[in-house]
């Protein structure tokens, strides 16, 4: 992938990137409060409890990483964070705003703040990868088709898809697919972008590609991030803080080097079977 344009190391300096005006917003005065508190939330599914009485912060600009095995509610956090699942207790605010009383109206206004990463892509098949990238765009208005279409050449420049720009999503490899939606949700406008394991079912080139995007998203456009990976080298390039989630609860939430060092048996067993590689048949 190439790199970047060089832009402000700031978290709205995304705007300038796109040319177009920032959205509308309280950001200011927002800045010295983190930018997601997720607190004390619990949610079950047919009586089956699958978050108990999680709580996490999310600082301006950081990202965050969500480990733990397979069924413990990682992807269930963020769709929690989205609206699109509703806590049976707990608070979840964006910017200071609670968002789970809001009815759909309101969460529509939220996800024009929070976008998310899904782990299949979610893209449009009908649609060719430009004019995936373009739809946040036309949806969100204000623009000509002049102005969306620099926008899109922009944003697919920086993830390193110009060469499968006119291409449907059915002929892209995985990881093509998940940097274009990767474009598409930036072309949103985002503050914080949530990504659902953006490395399974890809090889170890594509996931350094992969993490090496999101980080420069950070570092150089100033987004927010949540990332929830089953892969601890992959969390290691990217953590500020670690969520580690057993059975459910939140077992560790901290800095990546108190996680790494933690003696917690759960951890440790995680860690361990992430760093063990089968013989060779």
């Amino acid at each position: 992938m190439p790199d970047f344009p060089d832009q402000p190391d700031n978290a709205r300096a995304q705007n300038d990137a796109y040319g177009v005006e920032p959205p509308v917003g309280p950001v200011a005065e927002e800045a010295a409060e983190p930018i997601i508190v997720f607190e004390n939330v619990s949610i079950s599914f047919d009586g089956r409890p699958v978050l108990q009485d999680v709580s996490f912060v999310v600082e301006r600009g950081h990202t965050l990483c969500i480990l733990g095995r397979s069924g413990v509610g990682k992807s269930v956090a963020l769709r929690v964070l989205m609206g699109f699942l509703k806590p049976d207790s707990g608070s979840v605010r964006l910017a200071g705003q609670e968002i789970t009383n809001l009815d759909e109206e309101g969460l529509q206004e939220v996800r024009k703040r929070i976008t998310m990463v899904f782990q299949n892509g979610a893209l449009f098949d009908s649609l060719t990868v430009r004019e995936n990238v373009a739809f946040p765009l036309r949806e969100r208005g204000g623009l000509d088709e002049e102005q969306v279409q620099q926008i899109v050449d922009r944003l697919i420049g920086m993830v390193g898809a110009e060469d499968v720009k006119d291409d449907l999503p059915a002929s892209l490899s995985t990881g093509r697919r998940r940097a274009v939606a990767i474009a598409r949700a930036l072309a949103a406008q985002p503050e914080v972008v949530l990504y659902d394991e953006p490395t399974t079912m890809v090889d170890p080139l594509i996931a350094r590609r992969l993490g090496d995007l999101i980080q420069r998203l950070k570092h150089q456009m100033g987004f927010t991030s949540i990332v929830v990976t089953h892969d601890t080298r992959f969390a290691e390039r990217l953590a500020d803080t670690v969520l580690f989630l057993h059975e459910g609860r939140a077992a560790y939430f901290g800095s990546l080097p108190g996680f790494l060092a933690t003696q917690d048996p759960n951890i440790q067993l995680f860690l361990a079977l992430d760093e063990y590689a089968p013989p060779a048949s």
